[in-house]
This record gives C-alpha cells, sequence and structure tokens, in this order.
C-alpha cells in the first residue's frame, strides 16, 4: 500500500510535520539531574487527597533538583468536563504550596513556552504525528461499527487477551481502494495504532520506585484518534510529555497496566520515554484488614476536608511527608527548625505498597506544627477560618482582637509551648470559657478537691483575688491561703504527712481553675485569671462558691 498517499487522504489539511514541532518545542536548558514533571488532571472532578498527594510528589520531584513542574489539563472528553473543576483542582494545590513554574495557572491563564497546556487546544500537533504514523505504516483507519466491537467483546468474554488484535483487527489490512470506498460513502472512522507486538513478547522497565517491572508488550492495536478527530489519553498524552520535555512521569499505580502501551508508543514515534515513578495507592485500615482511601466513604478523601476542619495547610504537607518517604520523621527530629523545601526528598524512599492514611498521625503532626506557630499567625489562620466555617467564633474574635490573640497565646512561645490544638475547628472548645457567651460551668473536682475544701477555698480566695498581681503574686497569694485551710503550700510535705492535711497548693489551684474555667486541665491559670478580667473571675467564683455551698 502507498501509506503516503493514504496519510494525504485522511489528513489532507495537515501541512506541518513532526519536525516543525520538534524545532518549536526544543528540549529545555537545564542543569545537569535536573528533572520535569506534571501534574496532569481531567476536568471531572474534585481534588482527592490521593491527586493531592501523587502532586506533592511530583512537585518535589522537581523541586528537589531545580527543576521543572507544570500543570497540564488533559480535558479532550469534553462531554464528562465539570465546569469550575480545573479552578478547584489549581486553589486546592495553592492551598498546598504548590505553585506550577509553567502550564495552566487558572482557568483562564497559561504561561510558559511549551503550550498550549489544555489538550482541547492541540489537535493539529496530535493530527500531526497521527499522519506521521499512517505514513509510515504504523496507523490505520478502522471502519468498524459499534455494533461489531460489541460483538467482538462478547466473543472475547473468556479469551486471556482482549481488544483489537490479530484476527480480531479486521481492518488492519484493507486495500487502499477499500479505504477510499469507505471514506466515500462516509463511513466514520478510528484511526488505530499498528502494533508490532507479539503474545510471547515482553516489555521491561526500570519504575523509580517499584523497580524492575516485566510485562507482556501490548499486541492491541489501540485507537489513537477517535471519529471527531479527538486523541485518546493514550496517544495525547505520550505526545505532550515528549514535547513538553517531561523527564519524570509521576502517577498513581493503576496506570501500571498501561504502561506497556505507553513505551511502545514511545518507541514508534521515535520518543525517548521519561521515567515512570507509580505511586502506590493510600490505604486505610478497616475491620483489621486494609482497603484504598475512598472518595465515597471517607470524608477525609476530599481535599476539601481538611480546608472545612481548619488543618493548616503546613499540618497537611507536613503529614504527607511522612507518607511519602520513610526518612523523612528521622530527619524532622535532627531538624526541628527546617523549612519543609529543605528536605532531601528521595523518590526511591517511598513505599512500594502504599502508605497507610491515620488520623491520629495526622493530629498528631499537626499539633506539633501549631504548637511552634506564633499567636499572632494562629489568631490570623483560625480568625480566617472562622470567617468561612465558624462564624460564631470569628464573633467572638472581633469583640476584641488583641484579647483573642492573647488567650491564643497563653502557654505558647515558649520551650515547651502546649499541644492542645490540632486544627482551628478545637478552637471554639478551647477557649469557650475565656467568654461568658460559651463558658459552660462544671463543677467536678479530682484529686483532694472536696465540695468542703472548695467552700473554704472560695471563700478565702475571694476576698484575697487581685488582678493587679504579678504572676509570682499571685502565686504566693494561692499559697498563703494553704495554711488557713487545712493545706500546705508543699507538695512534698504533703506527700511525706497526707494524714496531715485536707491538700496541698496543687488542690486549692483546681478549685480555682475548676470555678473558672470548668475544667480540671487548662493552660496557665494566673494568665486564664488576668485575661478573664476582675469583673468575670469573681462572678465565677461567687458562683460556684454557691454551689459548693449547697452541695455541701
Amino acid at each position: 500500500m502507498d501509506t503516503q498517499k493514504l496519510a494525504q487522504l485522511l489528513f489532507p489539511k495537515i501541512l506541518k510535520t513532526p519536525d516543525y514541532y520538534e524545532a518549536l518545542y526544543p528540549p529545555r536548558r537545564l542543569a545537569d539531574g535536573a528533572r520535569v514533571t506534571r501534574f496532569a488532571p481531567s476536568p471531572t472532578g474534585f481534588l482527592h487527597f490521593g491527586n493531592l498527594f501523587t502532586c506533592l510528589v511530583s512537585y518535589k520531584t522537581a523541586k528537589s533538583t531545580d527543576g521543572v513542574f507544570y500543570v497540564r489539563v488533559e480535558d479532550t472528553d469534553q462531554k464528562r468536563k465539570v465546569d469550575g473543576a480545573i479552578e478547584v483542582m489549581l486553589k486546592g494545590l495553592s492551598v498546598y504550596g504548590i505553585t506550577p513554574d509553567e502550564g495552566v495557572l487558572d482557568e483562564d491563564e497559561q504561561f510558559g513556552a511549551y503550550g498550549p497546556y489544555y489538550q482541547s487546544e492541540r489537535k493539529i500537533i496530535y493530527q500531526t504525528y497521527a499522519k506521521s504514523l499512517v505514513a509510515q505504516g504504523l496507523a490505520y483507519p478502522c471502519f468498524m461499527t459499534a455494533e461489531e466491537l460489541d460483538d467482538i467483546r462478547a466473543q472475547q468474554e473468556n479469551e486471556s487477551i482482549k481488544g483489537i488484535w490479530g484476527l480480531w483487527a479486521k481492518h488492519r489490512d484493507l486495500s487502499l481502494e477499500e479505504i477510499e470506498a469507505n471514506l466515500a460513502a462516509g463511513k466514520p472512522w478510528t484511526l488505530r495504532l499498528k502494533s508490532p507486538g507479539t503474545p510471547e513478547g515482553k516489555c521491561y522497565f526500570d519504575d523509580m520506585i517499584k523497580g524492575k517491572i516485566e510485562m507482556p508488550e501490548n499486541v492491541q492495536d489501540v485507537v489513537l484518534l477517535k471519529s471527531d478527530g479527538i486523541p485518546t489519553y493514550h496517544f495525547a498524552h505520550a505526545i505532550d510529555d515528549h514535547l513538553m520535555r517531561t523527564t519524570h512521569v509521576v502517577r498513581g499505580d493503576e496506570w501500571i497496566s498501561s504502561a506497556p502501551i505507553h513505551l511502545q508508543l514511545f518507541k514508534l514515534l521515535g520518543f525517548k520515554p521519561p521515567k515512570y515513578a507509580h505511586v502506590a495507592p493510600i490505604m486505610k485500615e478497616e475491620n483489621g484488614g486494609k482497603r484504598k482511601l475512598s472518595k465515597r466513604k471517607d470524608p477525609e478523601a476530599a481535599v476539601t476536608y481538611y480546608a472545612e476542619e481548619g488543618f493548616p495547610s503546613e499540618s497537611v504537607n507536613e503529614y504527607m511527608l511522612t507518607l511519602a518517604n520513610s526518612n523523612f520523621e528521622d530527619w524532622r527530629r535532627m531538624n526541628k527548625e527546617e523549612a519543609l523545601d529543605k528536605f532531601p526528598f528521595n523518590l526511591k524512599k517511598m513505599s512500594v505498597s502504599g502508605a497507610l492514611f491515620d488520623m491520629v498521625k495526622l493530629t498528631d503532626v499537626s499539633k506539633n506544627v501549631i504548637c511552634k506557630m506564633p499567636a499572632a499567625k494562629v489568631f490570623d489562620l483560625s480568625y480566617a477560618w472562622a470567617q468561612e466555617y465558624c462564624p460564631a467564633l470569628a464573633a467572638l474574635y472581633e469583640q476584641d482582637k488583641a484579647r483573642a490573640t492573647a488567650i491564643l497565646n497563653i502557654d505558647r512561645e515558649n520551650k515547651k509551648p502546649r499541644k492542645d490544638i490540632a486544627k482551628w475547628s478545637d478552637i471554639p472548645d478551647y477557649i469557650s470559657y475565656m467568654y461568658d457567651e460559651t463558658f459552660v460551668p462544671c463543677y467536678d473536682l479530682t484529686g483532694n478537691a472536696t465540695p468542703a475544701l472548695a467552700v473554704k477555698v472560695l471563700t478565702n480566695y475571694l476576698d484575697a483575688v487581685n488582678l493587679n498581681d504579678t504572676k509570682e503574686e499571685w502565686f504566693d497569694r494561692i499559697k498563703g491561703l494553704c495554711a488557713g485551710i487545712g493545706c500546705t503550700p508543699n507538695v512534698k510535705e504533703y506527700k511525706q504527712h497526707p494524714e496531715a492535711f485536707d491538700g496541698h497548693v496543687g488542690d486549692v489551684s483546681t478549685v480555682i481553675r475548676v470555678a473558672l474555667t470548668g475544667r480540671t486541665n487548662t493552660p496557665d491559670l494566673y494568665e486564664i485569671t488576668r485575661l478573664l478580667g476582675e469583673e468575670a473571675v469573681k462572678a465565677r467564683l461567687t458562683a460556684a462558691l454557691a454551689h459548693y455551698k449547697e452541695e455541701n
């Protein structure tokens, strides 16, 4: 067959050759070892935690080598397009500090010398390479109808190799005259690869995460262009990854089964294939076993969940790196104050079988991250969160922003900050006792603190409380109450002679703490007292005293 004539017959309007695009998109000028990676979403839904995780791995792969990270939108399937999906995805990435060097920056803006970065705008490029394959005898038009394809699927139900290949590839060897007749009759056609693969052939590649992989090579005559001239994912991504000079493709390991097709396409197109890094899915424990994190079953599968709950992006990023690299936590222990971008990320340190999502671990990581934040930052981030997700907390803050910041600063910005807050949604309960509107009294006592002792403590403290005290004066005043109510200011003395006392200074503090906050465990009581103010302090002490008198 005259394949040159066939190529011109199928693509009469394609005037350029692949050489034109090879020159238009030359190899990038990068330092040795620099990697070029991409995030290539489809505009079909929300940003899944697994997408974010894989994207972070791709981003770190580029950035750890002073390379390039870009965003390409794979929108060839316009029927499944969801309006606004790309904007939501890109916003989600920016929240977690993933900023592309080039590509699609928002739905209306692209930047970079290797665009356009929407596949829907690259149709002529794909058809140029398709024409070249036809001219080389590596692709052919297929006129099989949907009914014929359905019939083949039914016949192949028990076959080990499915798809259009071998005897099923009925139009692979049509003559030029038969093709011309079909085209003249207006029959729709798809362009299929003329695969050189054999059932006995093998495909080998060295995965950056999973190591050496051996698979049967591709024998299917896969569709390259659909009947509307739009490419399939397989064909489009091979051309784009080559022309955008991608060096490393980081993607979910569900794509391993497609690797033989992709590697075959790269070879037949004359391209050097990129390195592949197939990321195992994020797993979750359930009923003693493990399953994939599911967007249908698990709210934490949606990236929006973390914003709604108020997990800072820094916490989520820190947690994702514990999942991504097995040596990250050791590095963090040795580099407590270092920024995350200083971590030497390495694809080879990733889990082969899949990291396990652990909400308890995320919570612990986030507590460590938040406890190191200065109060002003905690206020700013939590206030921004509250304005969107918790108007009641925002309203409390707005009463007095300086006071709110001071409340958040209790037992913060010191050598051993408290770790009470894991996410901004913890704050309303955490600070509820600092506002009369949200304070819920609870007079349950612990230790040696009894209602009888509480009556003595509160009666005396009401007369002694002075909010002008320094912290030392305040504590001396608490200790000064002890002798008159049968307690000792010395805990060690109490432990040596417990029968001689009704309690110790810690029990006295517990009574005051419970009266003022309704809790037995809080941050620094002196700071709480000072920030509550004299009116609130005396009102709460008086109410507690009345309660304990009645209980007694």
